[in-house]
Parts: C-alpha cells; structure tokens; sequence
C-alpha cells in the first residue's frame, strides 16, 4: 500500500473515483454525441474558444482592477493580493453563475417557458437583479463586521493607552 501511495501519489480510493469521474464523463459524452454530433462538437469548439480567448482575459483584467482597487498586497506581501478583493470577487462570481444558468429566463429570450410549464416567463430579471443586491449587501456587512472585529484589539489597546496618560497626569 506504501509503494502504491509513494508510486501514485494518492490512495486508491482516489484512483477509483477518479476512474469512475472519467467513466460517467466518457458516458455522458457518448449519449450527447448520440444526437447531433457536429452541431455539439462544434459548440464545444466554439465554447472553449469563446471562453479561452474572450472571456479568460475579460475576467482576469476585471479581477487584476478589483485587486489594484482594494489594495495590491496585503502586508507588504509579494503579489499577495488583499483578502477584501474577495467581498467582491464572491458576489460577481456567484451572480454571474446565476446568469449562465438562468440567462435565457433572465432576459426573456424563451417563448414557450410559459406553455411548458404554466408559470409566467417575466420577474426573472427583478429577481436576479434583487439577488445580485442581496449578494452584495451581504458581502459588505460582512466586510464591515469583520473589519469592525479585527480592529478591536487595536481599539481596545488605544483606549488603555489613552487611560494609562490620563492617569499619570
């Protein structure tokens, strides 16, 4: 078992599940090129060009100006970037996977949704647009209270600083 390990690098667990990972994926492709084969080759070709040359530097560039924004290191660190970036970083990240999924409802690009399933196709954008709200007010209480309670400490030591003068005059 510690051959395997030091050989592998993992247990072999790891390699069965990683094994069965490639066996559903391999599954799943099979059954989704069962129907129109060019069409989906050519929209995973177009996607991962769409995402490699477009969106990967869009979204890099976007993070590398939120990161100048708060702050470019965090203690004097080499390209270490600032743990805030994340208070922003969580809530586009989590918005725009909400728009990927939901952006044909969200934009009103689906005529028969209402057909299919009975419910009325408008609100999807007030929606989404309140959660990306919500997502973002929540992200900044949660900035503040946390820079609130990390800067206690030094509040608290100012204060007794501030008594510890007062009572030797």
């Amino acid at each position: 078992m510690a051959a395997f390990r030091r050989r592998y690098g993992a247990s072999p667990l790891h390699l069965v599940l990683v094994l069965a990972s490639f066996a559903l994926a391999a599954y799943a492709g099979v059954r989704l090129l069962k129907g129109d084969t060019l069409g989906v080759a050519l929209w995973f070709v177009g996607a991962a060009l769409l995402h490699d040359l477009v969106l990967l530097p869009l979204y890099a560039v976007t993070d590398r100006a939120a990161q100048r924004l708060f702050g470019e290191k965090a203690g004097g660190g080499e390209g270490a970037p600032r743990p805030s970036v994340n208070y922003v970083r969580v809530p586009v990240f989590v918005s725009g996977l909400l728009l990927l999924v939901w952006w044909p409802l969200i934009l009103g690009r689906v005529d028969h949704y209402t057909a299919y399933t009975g419910l009325p196709a408008d609100g999807f954008l007030g929606r989404w647009l309140l959660i990306t709200a919500a997502l973002f007010v929540a992200s900044a209480a949660t900035f503040l209270v946390r820079g609130w309670h990390e800067s206690a400490p030094r509040r608290r030591a100012a204060r007794r600083e501030r008594r510890a003068r007062e009572g030797a005059r």
